[in-house]
């Protein structure tokens, strides 16, 4: 037959040269009308509409978006961060010939796209799938096809100014054929074309690793991706990415062809080769099952020959580490798609049957000019509000072009020409509206004055207009902090429940979903927002107008805010709080509107008020109406969290929110609304709205009130006396409040006489004493008496600054022989008895209980995972340590002291804290460190070892950073883990060295050096010497093998042979518990059988690094 003819030749011919020649990848670039992804380090195109629907993983895919980082969606993608460095399944639809963190800055290669329908193309495609289906494929016809191709891209790197950019680039292509019935993707590496098959983490500050690329397929579903939804994984390690242009399923080197999508049950996608058999449908299969499943070592193409193979057999060269997770499924009946026909005698190449013809010449698509992913801004508003006749408008009348306007575009956007006039666009890295742009992920500011007339209550209204308004915003996280001060304190309270002052800013900068762009992104810093909220019962309303006016000099947004109206009062002795609300924004040409429905409660000992609101706003700007993306008809916006606090002390009124916005569901906005959501019902103001079954309701006074919903009046909760007998009850409409008279204190509920000044101690008596015979301002070298919280000597007593300190009894009175020299301060304990109920310690420190349990660094925090027997009991977790401003690696355990040590490689330092509440952390080592990683702690000689990366040194000092010398620093070239045998006093270290990776050994002492193991390793990242079993233990993230040696380095064993991407381990009973870049958790490994048995993924998702198991006694003890 021709096509199996063609391609028996272009095999023949390419094998000569064991390798596919980049002029063999499929037509692409700018000659063939191809769009251009923008530069940039996480760029995504603008949906491509496919002009009939593509089936992929059986659902019907009518768009595709492609990425920067090698990867090609039927949605558009998160950030990088919540993809880039993980492993499969990815949370949304995935197609992946190279998953990495590329970036096309500076000039460093390009990414084009199209999608295309004529026949040099799609008979090219499908030649490729006849040959790798022939029994099910033998006849497919594709009617269009979809190409990305990235050319010359390089890997995204931090490059300093003494520093060249990596030469490495990467070129390959993926093209997607179908009809209606079927999807094939092909993944083309030319020669040469994959230079680089890693990527480092931007996470990994300077610990020094690399995270291979991923090459597969995720359907992107599940409650929870990470653990389960269908992917196939065709290669995640080095030594599989290596052969991907030198193997194949095709008998074509560097080509590999896959089914993807079928109008038939498809279980998983198949790869070519299999003798073309359609798999059954099966439940979608989980990754937990991908553990355990083993990695097939590819085989490259000998030059210049090609395996035999019979119609229907596995055709060539073994797929590079595919497999398909989960047990395979059963073959079904080929599907006899008709004989293939035979060759057309008149043609004059090689080809397959004729497609059904469009004309003579072969069709091409001119680039999109809107095909870059830049904001929405054509949005909507009321017409009975004004628009901001100072914000710049587009006009289509006698049309803008850049030459004439684009000096109205930031100097971080680009500015485009479109039919009908000019548009302003962000450059990668920045967002907004194209006339203001910030950077992604930065800290913003907001600056700006509050003025109005406000009156509280039935009081009088009181003119302001010199409040200072300063907003404090987390880019890329939807966080956002606002102050306004000074606010006098009756208004600021009842300013309290209005949360939309401060919620205009989670609209602003909230967190971007998929599909989804903040307020920034749309509008900009030039909108004015017009709110209107009305308070329940008493129909107290108030009108609140925020106008942007563009960025500061600094990059400030600048914003000016008037507020007019009367606000219910909020009493003093109550505290209110806002609940975690959502809010539907619909857009139009020229703004967005919102109307809704809130609840807010008031909390005081007398029990909860549940009070409301209701608010209509308006937001108007100007959008460009010439891009041609359409804009979207609404948004949901979901504020997460919220606070409100008022500071009597600075009269400072402060709201937080964390908010993030997603597409509103098209079934959602085309639903009616409710009565009880649109205000529509006809409950009193003072009741409450409970929805029924479909548009049915139900009226229930608030508290306070009584009635039947429908009427309600208010309560004398004054009459029944409620306040105790020294205090005065005011009633108000739906509450009531107590007051304690004059000479009495506390709530008005429980009033006690005011106490008399309580006697000063022993201690402050003679602390004050001497003060005043300093003169109040004692020198460095004077004592001065140290008082606790209740006015008790202090149990360590100091002479000033000199280091000079001593151990003190209940009196004050030096106890004999505790008097210690400088830098080593004695041990006091309390001379009195503790109080019954232990204080509170310290925000950032929570004491574990007792047990066994693990301790793990999490970038800025440690860790605390308890055990159960070898179980991880994860709903125990919880932050034991939060060390701001800290990158914690190494971490091991003083069993003897329950003291924790680290190595921490932003600040460069060693630091140690007992794990007692209240426990302060203390630097061991604070200079001469560079990159400090690997820890371990030897119990027995009261040591510390620990490993420098940038250094290539080996280290040991005691355990409070005394006696410190080097003990390697020669033969080293990226020294990691570290581990000690303190009853045997051998250390064992790991070099991860890629080009001689190694084990190594010595005694403690540094003597008798040696290799322990140096073949078959490949990235040694994790190191433990189990004291039970004796064996010393290692985590290889290039060959994802856990394995196991002797001491001496004999009988060595594989425990596992399919680990992800682990960074540390630690050995406890029959298990290893190992951190992992891949699932950002901790995984659970059983010593005899090597299944996964276990796993903890953290709620905050980060890197994690160090593992240590922390005992209730010390291990290995000498007898």
């Amino acid at each position: 037959m021709r096509a199996a003819a063609a391609l028996a030749a272009l095999a023949a011919a390419l094998a000569a040269a064991a390798a596919l020649p980049r002029g063999a990848l499929l037509p692409h670039g700018a000659a063939r009308g191809d769009a251009r992804l923008r530069p940039g380090d996480d760029e995504s195109s603008a949906a491509v509409p496919l002009r009939r629907d593509l089936p992929f993983y059986g659902r019907a895919a009518r768009r595709l978006y492609v990425g920067t980082n090698g990867v090609i969606s039927t949605q558009d993608f998160p950030r990088e961060t919540q993809y880039v460095d993980d492993d499969f399944p990815t949370d949304f639809p995935v197609i992946a010939p190279f998953l990495a963190d590329i970036d096309t800055t500076g000039g460093r290669g390009n990414i084009y796209y199209r999608q295309d329908d004529s026949l040099d193309v799609l008979n090219q495609a499908a030649d490729y799938i006849r040959a790798g289906f022939p029994q099910t494929a033998g006849s497919f016809v594709p009617t269009d096809a979809f190409l990305a191709t990235w050319e010359d891209v390089g890997a995204y790197e931090e490059v300093s100014q003494d520093t060249e950019p990596s030469k490495k680039l990467n070129t390959f292509q993926a093209v997607v054929a179908y009809n209606a019935s079927d999807a094939y993707a092909i993944f083309l590496y030319p020669d040469d074309g994959l230079q680089f098959f890693g990527t480092r983490p931007k996470e990994s500050y300077n610990v020094h690793l690399e995270l291979p690329a991923r090459v597969g397929f995720s359907r992107g579903d599940g409650d929870n991706p990470k653990r389960e939804g269908l992917f196939y994984s065709v290669a995640s390690s080095e030594r599989a990415l290596k052969h991907l242009y030198q193997a194949s399923n095709v008998m074509v080197p560097g080509v590999w062809v896959f089914h993807v999508g079928s109008a038939s049950p498809l279980a998983n996608v198949v790869p070519a080769g299999g003798g073309g058999h359609v798999a059954d449908a099966a439940t979608a299969t989980t990754a937990a099952a991908a553990y355990g499943e083993d990695d097939h070592a590819p085989t490259a193409l000998p030059p210049g020959t090609l395996p035999a193979r019979e119609s229907g057999a596995e055709p060539g060269g073994s797929l590079p580490e595919i497999a398909a997770q989960g047990p395979p499924p059963p073959p079904a009946e080929d599907r006899d798609r008709g004989p293939h026909p035979d060759a057309d005698p008149d043609a004059g190449a090689p080809g397959p049957a004729r497609l059904p013809r469009r004309g003579d010449t072969a069709r091409s698509h001119p680039a999109d000019p809107s095909s870059q992913r830049y904001g929405q801004h054509g949005v909507g508003v009321e017409e009975d509000v004004s628009f901001n006749a100072d914000a710049f408008t587009y006009s289509a009348a006698g049309k803008e072009t850049c030459r004439g306007h684009g000096g109205r575009c930031s100097p971080h956007a680009v500015c485009t020409d479109y039919a009908t006039g000019s548009c302003c666009h962000c450059r990668a890295t920045y967002y907004g509206n194209g006339r203001q742009c910030l950077p992604e992920g930065a800290v913003h500011r907001l600056n700006g004055k509050v003025s109005g007339r406000l009156a509280v209550g039935a009081g009088e209204a009181v003119r302001f207009g010199d409040v200072d308004l300063h907003a404090y915003i987390v880019g890329g996280e939807g966080r956002a902090y606002a102050a306004a001060s000074p606010v006098p304190r009756p208004a600021a309270r009842a300013l309290l429940p209005l949360a939309p002052v401060g919620g205009l800013f989670g609209w602003l900068f909230a967190l971007e979903e998929p599909g989804s762009e903040n307020g920034f992104s749309v509008a900009g810093a030039d909108f004015t927002q017009h709110l209107e909220v009305t308070f329940y019962p008493g129909e107290e309303t108030v009108r609140v107008t925020q106008r942007a006016e563009g960025l500061g000099p600094e990059g400030h947004l600048r914003l000016r805010t008037h507020v007019e109206g009367r606000l219910p009062l909020v009493p003093e002795d109550v505290a209110v709080h806002v609940a975690p609300y959502t809010e539907l924004y619909r857009y139009g040409d020229a703004g967005a509107t919102s109307t809704a429905h809130r609840e807010y409660v008031l909390t005081s000992d007398a029990g909860n008020r549940t009070l409301s609101y209701r608010l209509r706003q308006n937001i108007t700007f100007a959008g460009c109406p010439h891009a041609r993306r359409p804009p979207p008809t609404g948004q949901r916006l979901r504020v997460e969290r919220v606070f409100a606090l008022y500071d009597g002390a600075e009269q400072a009124l402060r709201y937080a929110t964390a908010s993030r916005v997603s597409p509103a569901a098209d079934e959602a906005e085309r639903a009616p609304a409710h009565p009880c959501a649109d205000g529509t019902h006809a409950c009193h103001p003072a009741a409450r709205c409970r929805p029924g079954p479909g548009s049915d309701y139900a009226c229930e006074c608030a508290a306070g009130y009584r009635g039947d919903g429908r009427r309600c009046e208010d309560v004398d909760e004054c009459a029944a006396g409620p306040c105790h007998p020294a205090a005065t009850c005011t009633n108000s409409p739906g509450s009531f409040s107590c007051r304690c008279a004059p000479g009495y204190e506390g709530d008005g509920f429980r009033c006690a006489a005011e106490p008399a000044e309580q006697p000063r101690s022993l201690c402050e008596r003679w602390r004050q004493s001497l003060l005043e015979h300093y003169g109040g301002s004692p020198r460095g070298d004077q004592y001065v008496p140290q008082c606790d919280a209740a006015g008790a000597f202090a149990p360590r007593q100091c002479h000033g600054d000199s280091g000079y300190c001593w151990c003190v009894d209940q009196s004050g009175r030096e106890l004999q022989g505790t008097r210690s020299e400088p830098g080593s301060p004695p041990p006091c304990l309390p001379s009195v008895a503790p109080p019954s109920v232990q204080p509170t310690p310290r925000p950032d420190v929570s004491p574990p209980a007792a047990g066994t349990f693990l301790l793990y660094a999490q970038g800025q925090q440690i860790g605390y995972l308890p055990l159960n027997g070898t179980r991880l009991q994860k709903e125990a977790a919880k932050t034991l340590l939060s060390l701001h401003g800290s990158i914690v690696v190494g971490i091991d355990y003083d069993c003897r002291e329950k003291m924790l040590y680290w190595t921490d490689v932003a600040g460069r330092t060693i630091n140690r804290a007992s794990l007692e509440p209240g426990a302060e952390p203390e630097p061991v080592i604070s200079s001469g460190l560079l990159s400090p990683e690997g820890l371990a702690v030897d119990h027995l000689r009261r040591a510390v070892f620990w490993t420098d990366s940038g250094l290539d040194k080996i280290e040991r000092a005691r355990l409070d950073g005394s006696e410190r010398r080097v003990l390697f620093d020669t033969e080293l070239v990226n020294p990691r883990a570290i581990a000690v045998d303190p009853v045997r006093g051998n250390l064992y270290w790991t070099d991860w060295n890629r080009e001689a990776p190694k084990i190594e050994t010595s005694t403690v002492s540094g003597a008798n050096r040696r290799i322990l193991v140096n073949k078959d390793i490949g990235l040694p990242n994790g190191l433990t010497f189990d004291p039970f079993s004796k064996l010393l233990c290692w985590a290889d993230a290039g060959t994802k093998n856990l394995e196991c040696t002797l001491p001496d380095g004999t009988g060595r064993r594989v425990v596992q042979n399919n680990l992800n991407y682990p960074f540390s381990i630690v050995s406890y009973a029959n298990h290893f518990y190992h951190t992992d870049w891949r699932r950002d958790g901790v995984i659970a490994v059983n010593k005899d059988t090597g299944a996964f048995t276990d796993e903890y993924l953290p709620e905050q998702r980060s890197h994690l690094y160090g593992i240590t198991a922390v005992y209730p006694y010390c291990p290995g003890a000498r007898k």
